[in-house]
């Protein structure tokens, strides 16, 4: 997940949030969808500039709000993409616009999460290439579970599933990615307090280097200040305004971009990860 990043799927959200209701998707009073668009094109102008090619979702007036955040309704592996299911309701018709995109881009598809299973990419962790981590909460189920470790056994990648904390309620969204980002093959930011002890042992047991976030700006951002995107091995996209937790990353020995993303990311729950979906890594 910190390889270089060359191909990723993105939203702009001039399209997706134009007219976005604060109050029906849960975004916080800090959310202004023309804020959002400024820094959604401040986060794009860093991708850019990091080699990766943008393939743009759609630009359709499509009311679909979260639609900006891609890295949840698709999964990418080495095989193809596997289409998910949503945990938000919201959300339902964003995995269909996946599919229409990876058909575009000639990307085949390995599978689909079908109902009652729910699976949001925000909740999936590339431990290695043969190993997928997937949390259990409010927008992931275990039958979401079931049917991905189905799809992915006769490929030879495990699934392990581990349970999430309740945290600030079901309206609110913890993924797993709330409280891990990968900032290198052997590294990865953490909010350890959140982490399922049983992943924490086994990060710790594969020799994983783990960075702490620091506690008061990860509850000052809701989680935000510890979503980081790598666009290579210890060099990573952060939202801006959170030293502490750079300050930590850099002694990691990180390269660290930030971007201003309070309109777009503290209001409204997702950072640079979650509004990338990497394609290919190489």
């Amino acid at each position: 997940m910190a390889a270089p990043l060359r191909r990723v799927l993105m939203r702009s959200a001039a399209s997706a949030m134009r007219r976005a209701v604060a109050a029906e998707w849960h975004y916080g009073p800090g959310f202004d969808p023309h804020r959002a668009a400024l820094e959604h094109k401040g986060l794009a102008e860093l991708v850019a500039a990091s080699g990766a090619e943008i393939e743009w979702l759609t630009e359709e007036d499509d009311g679909l709000s979260d639609s900006v955040f891609t890295f949840d309704p698709s999964l990418m592996t080495e095989h193809g993409a596997i289409i998910l299911s949503m945990g938000k309701a919201l959300r339902l018709p964003e995995p269909e616009l996946h599919e229409v995109a990876y058909r575009r881009m000639g990307i085949p598809i390995l599978g689909r999460i079908e109902a009652p299973g729910q699976v949001e990419g925000g909740d999936t962790v590339w431990l290695d290439k043969n190993t997928l981590v997937v949390g259990r909460g409010v927008r992931t189920n275990q039958e979401g579970v079931r049917q991905l470790a189905e799809l992915l056994a006769p490929k030879g990648i495990t699934v392990l599933g581990f349970d999430l904390p309740l945290w600030q309620g079901e309206d609110a969204c913890l993924h797993l990615m709330s409280v891990i980002s990968p900032l290198a093959d052997d590294l990865a930011l953490v909010y350890s307090p959140l982490l399922p002890a049983p992943f924490y042992q086994l990060l710790k047991a594969r020799g994983i280097e783990l960075v702490e976030g620091d506690a008061g700006e990860f509850m000052a951002s809701n989680g935000l200040s510890l979503n980081v995107l790598p666009t290579d091995q210890r060099k990573v996209i952060a939202i801006a305004g959170f030293p502490k937790t750079r300050a930590a990353m850099e002694a990691a020995g990180c390269i660290v971009a930030t971007f201003e993303a309070d309109a777009l990311c503290v209001a409204c729950e997702g950072g640079p990860t979650c509004l990338t979906r990497p394609v290919l890594r190489a």
